[in-house]
């Protein structure tokens, strides 16, 4: 479960790295947060989403990078759904600039659905072949 929370994670880091400005959009069109910080926050959520996937993938600092990785779907659950509510019609950006898909209940779903299989993942953790596994046996 670790495994596929990260890869998508990592998948998702990756096709949004070198498109801060289309991520910005996205973030923007949201409406909820000041444009102070949306261009930061465009600039490191890719790579924020690579370090937490990465992590989850290998299995190191497996509780505290799945309870993150789980509050930051729980976040883009609340962003989308905020967004629906409003009748915003935003795109997600979740898979880098390539992605139209727009903000819908579905959509919302899907992320608690991965935050709940993030939570869980960090409540077995470290999991089977999990590094944080082999560092305790060491």
């Amino acid at each position: 479960m670790r495994v596929v929370v990260g890869g998508l994670l990592v998948a998702a880091g990756a096709l949004k790295v070198g498109h801060a400005s289309n991520l910005a959009a996205s973030i923007a069109a949201f409406r909820l947060l000041p444009a102070t910080i949306v261009g930061p926050l465009a600039l490191a959520l890719p790579y924020l989403e690579l370090l937490l996937g990465a992590y989850l993938v290998v299995g190191l600092f497996t509780r505290v990078a799945a309870a993150l990785a789980s509050a930051q779907f729980l976040l883009y659950a609340a962003a989308i759904a905020s967004a629906v509510v409003r009748h915003i019609p935003a795109n997600c950006g979740c898979f880098g600039p390539g992605d139209v898909a727009v903000a819908d209940w579905p959509h919302v779903a899907f992320d608690c659905l991965l935050a709940a299989l993030a939570a869980f993942a960090a409540t077995r953790a470290p999991g089977a072949f999990a590094v944080d596994g082999k560092l305790r046996a060491a």
